[in-house]
């Protein structure tokens, strides 16, 4: 690739919480979002299936670097779980495969179902899944009739709250840990209640410090975009924004250059520990870094200059 080429695009850092629409893939609306804005780098800090809307932060530019802390982050959803059809993919998507009776679906006895999950669970992945099995998406391979086998993961449900019983659908709200599938989670509630289900609605409601309240949707953006492109980066967020819950640590100038040139150093009075926001004074964001054991501030993800 030319050095031109690689250089396409411009220059532009901050976060963009999108509402990602139903149909399309997380890489597809990312790919929009990069094309609107003309930037030179972008990513998207959490896949969405093609069934679920909902918070997708995209970092440009700089704020790729704040990504896998948004990765890491807890997430909630909202699902709706069908009752009495087990499917291929484990949702709507999927071809049915089984079909069961459903209970009565008393509220307090499907509340006191759910209760079981909350806390650390332990998940199979889906085979429609982006893991990867020998290099290959196991998603790939389930639609070639393949499977293959899977270890358990350890997740963790923090609240599991019934909204609606409706018919044989239960529409839930779940704050959960990074790399839950709530398609399995769908799944397991159903043989829980003595039938089978699959997921047929996702939102993905909150993902870190963002809520669905304060996204754009693709229309907006395309909307924005025949005004200019100041009017799309009047939409930007702040990076430091994805960190908003970490403890903030002020340097002096002095402090800040030996850190710029990966020098752990000393700030006098820092109460925090773990990771930690840095900032050349009161405004300029410099990046994240960890406090170690000696009291010392240690750069780990700095911005460029």
């Amino acid at each position: 690739m030319s050095r031109n080429r690689h250089r396409r695009g411009r220059r532009v850092d901050g976060i963009l919480l999108l509402d990602k629409p139903r149909g399309i893939t997380s890489n597809e609306a990312l790919q929009r979002v990069k094309r609107l804005f003309r930037a030179r780098k972008a990513g998207h800090t959490g896949n969405l299936d093609p069934l679920a809307s909902g918070v997708l932060p995209v970092c440009l530019g700089e704020a790729t670097k704040m990504s896998a802390f948004l990765l890491d982050a807890d997430k909630r959803y909202r699902g709706v779980i069908k009752l009495g059809e087990r499917t291929a993919s484990g949702d709507s998507e999927g071809e049915v495969i089984e079909r069961l009776s459903v209970p009565d679906l008393d509220e307090q006895r499907v509340d006191e179902v759910l209760q079981r999950f909350v806390g650390e669970i332990e998940q199979i992945p889906p085979m429609y899944s982006a893991l990867k099995h020998q290099g290959q998406p196991l998603y790939k391979l389930a639609r070639q009739g393949i499977e293959v086998e899977r270890k358990p993961r350890t997740v963790t449900i923090h609240e599991l709250t019934l909204l609606e019983v409706s018919g044989n659908e239960l529409t839930i709200d779940i704050h959960c840990s990074k790399g839950t599938y709530i398609r399995t989670l769908a799944e397991d509630i159903g043989l829980a209640l003595g039938s089978c289900a699959h997921l047929g609605e996702l939102v993905r409601t909150k993902a870190g410090p963002f809520e669905l309240q304060d996204t754009v949707t693709l229309e907006r953006l395309e909307s924005l975009a025949a005004e200019g492109l100041a009017a799309l980066d009047g939409l930007l967020l702040p990076m430091e924004r994805a960190l908003a819950d970490w403890p903030a640590v002020e340097l002096s100038q002095e402090a800040a250059y030996y850190l710029r040139k990966g020098q752990p150093v000393f700030v006098p009075r820092v109460s925090a520990s773990g990771w930690v926001r840095l900032y050349d004074g009161k405004a300029l964001f410099l990046g994240v870094g960890t406090i170690l054991d000696d009291g010392r501030v240690a750069p780990k993800r700095l911005l460029s200059a």
